[in-house]
């Protein structure tokens, strides 16, 4: 049984199964009872999307905008009888009831949730810095330098401070260990190397950055984790607070422009262009220009000024499976570092 049109349904059946898969059970059933029409009539909540196709709702990402859109109304406060069923107060779900309050939310802040779906989800999952932290020191042991790093598609910009962050690989650890921010997962293989690294610079940019001075969109941040994964939602609280307290700036420009304008070598510094799940959503005449800004930067790399491209992305073979690859040059030497879960809960370390 469906509310939703055929395209829809399976939209929001196949984002239940990813859900499931990633790690929340919660998430993936709370969408399927949705689809089910156990939360009632959601269509008029989902009007842009009725007619769309199914890959139409996957880039829009739409069934995990009405998600976010209910756990929003529980970390506002505007729904205290929905927030009474929400994992963070109840971690043994008693389905009748979260259903009830949900329906009753639906009715209640039907206004509020359509305001909510029309702009998309746009996360700054922290624990991506475990993956992205053994390129950065593989780069720091190979060149022996201060890194000036260059992040696109940077979203609030909380992957940025990824050096302020304390870590572990099995059994090795590297970062500050009073770090309020602690990253840990899953990790298969020997760790990085752990070499003292120090950033001399760092810079970021996003089309469309999340300014998380402000609680509101501090809090649509947070409403994009999901609500059963509790430790995601700390993280990230943490890392929120650390962020304001540095006064990291995500500068709001086009990729491609605000590229030409930094990257190059500088003598003294290892200048590295950064990006995490985002090279895909760029236009391809943008992701052209930016590869080729990188090539006349690669070409004026010297030993004392040397570039590289550090990257989290899916395999293009397979996209569910996400792969952290470095590029230093001189040299011009490709290496695939490691296979990553897309939150980076868990890292299969291959360099």
């Amino acid at each position: 049984m469906t509310m939703f049109p055929e395209d829809l349904d399976r939209g929001y059946r196949i984002q239940a199964a990813a859900c499931r898969n990633l790690g929340s059970a919660f998430s993936g059933d709370l969408l399927e009872r949705a689809a089910d029409g156990a939360l009632g009539d959601l269509r008029d909540l989902h009007r842009p999307w009725l007619e769309a196709s199914t890959r139409k709702t996957f880039e829009d990402a739409t069934p995990l905008r009405f998600l976010g859109a209910l756990h929003h109304l529980t970390l506002t406060g505007a729904a205290p009888d929905l927030a009474a069923q929400y994992p963070a107060a109840k971690p043994d779900t008693d389905w009748p009831a979260l259903i009830g309050a949900a329906k009753q939310a639906v009715v209640e802040h039907h206004d509020a949730i359509a305001a909510f779906m029309t702009s998309p989800p746009q996360t700054n999952e922290v624990r991506r810095s475990l993956c992205l932290v053994g390129g950065y020191l593989t780069l720091a042991a190979a060149t022996g330098l201060p890194l000036r790093c260059l992040e696109i598609g940077a979203s609030a910009g909380l992957n940025v401070n990824w050096d302020r962050y304390a870590y572990r690989f099995g059994e090795a650890t590297w970062g500050d260990p009073a770090s309020p921010v602690q990253i840990a997962g899953d990790w298969d293989g020997p760790p990085p190397p752990l070499p003292a690294a120090t950033v001399a610079e760092r810079e970021a940019c996003d089309v469309a950055p999340v300014d998380i001075t402000d609680e509101a969109n501090a809090l649509r941040l947070q409403a994009y984790v999901w609500p059963d994964q509790l430790d995601r939602l700390e993280r990230l609280r943490a890392a929120i607070a650390m962020a304001r307290q540095s006064g990291l700036h995500v500068e709001k420009a086009d990729a491609a422009i605000w590229v030409a304008a930094r990257l190059a070598p500088r003598d003294g510094v290892a200048t590295v262009l950064v990006h995490s799940v985002m090279w895909q959503y760029m236009p391809a005449e943008t992701q052209a220009s930016i590869l080729a800004t990188l090539a006349r930067a690669a070409a004026a790399a010297t030993p004392s000024a040397p570039v590289a491209h550090l990257s989290m992305e899916p395999d293009p073979a397979n996209m569910a499976q996400m792969q952290v690859r470095l590029t230093l040059w001189p040299g011009g030497e490709e290496k695939l570092l490691a296979e990553v879960h897309p939150h980076g809960a868990s890292v299969r370390w291959l360099a």
